[in-house]
């Protein structure tokens, strides 16, 4: 997992040293919204399974770079496209992951008749964020309104569930159950360094070949949290 990092940050301080290069003489002529962005997020369980529910604070924590490509003569309208990387944590209450012969399985549990002390899993995933990105902003001009709407598609890099109770620990490593392919909708609206933001995901945590019950599992990620855009 730190080699993932290590090279995210590398790419990321390239693409920075190459727009103060490029950009640097003609700025005023060539402005540009180019960001880091760094977020955390509340992150919600959508379409929950009957008898599943949400326990503690689920978190998420986001990081990138985002070019900014203008598409107006104000520059104040633009495509942005961008890389980052995402560690979330789900706490549930009542789903048991377990592993049975190097496969997954999934079951409902009375929380209370094991004494559960933690039931969560962790997502660990490289993104590459798409924004439509509406601001105020001016060449000299850094407190501005803004609205960036996108998509956002991620690939897994690592999960880990994790189970302790008094009767049973359970922890699985990147589980095949997880989908490696991740993507939703994105909104960040604000004012200057304060934005809200949200993530809305359109497929399933999970693979479709893993059943509860003898159902599909469609639990989606829902983000909610703040976003901070750093020039």
């Amino acid at each position: 997992m730190k080699r993932y990092v290590f090279l995210l940050l590398q790419l990321i301080g390239f693409l920075s040293i190459a727009q103060t290069d490029v950009e640097k003489s003609d700025f005023y002529e060539n402005y540009r919204e180019d960001q880091f962005y760094a977020s955390i997020t509340y992150n919600l369980l959508n379409e929950k399974p009957n008898n599943v529910s949400q326990s503690g604070f689920s978190s998420g924590f986001h990081l990138g770079f985002i070019r900014d490509m203008p598409i107006n003569t104000r520059r104040n309208v633009a495509i942005g496209l961008g890389l980052g990387l995402s560690v979330n944590s789900y706490h549930q209450k009542n789903l048991f992951i377990e592993e049975i012969n190097n496969t997954a399985r999934f079951s409902i549990i009375d929380e209370d008749d094991y004494n559960v002390s933690k039931n969560k899993f962790n997502t660990y995933v490289i993104e590459v964020p798409i924004e439509f990105r509406w601001r105020t902003s001016t060449t000299s001009n850094y407190d501005f309104w803004r609205i960036y709407s996108g998509f956002k598609m991620g690939y897994l890099l690592y999960s880990v569930t994790k189970f302790n109770s008094n009767i049973q620990d359970e922890k699985l490593y990147n589980s095949d159950s997880f989908n490696k392919l991740q993507y939703g909708l994105t909104l960040s609206v604000g004012y200057g360094r304060w934005n809200f933001h949200v993530f809305y995901g359109l497929n399933p945590i999970f693979e479709s070949n893993y059943k509860l019950k003898g159902e599909t599992i469609n639990m989606k990620p829902v983000k909610i949290g703040l976003m901070f855009y750093i020039l």
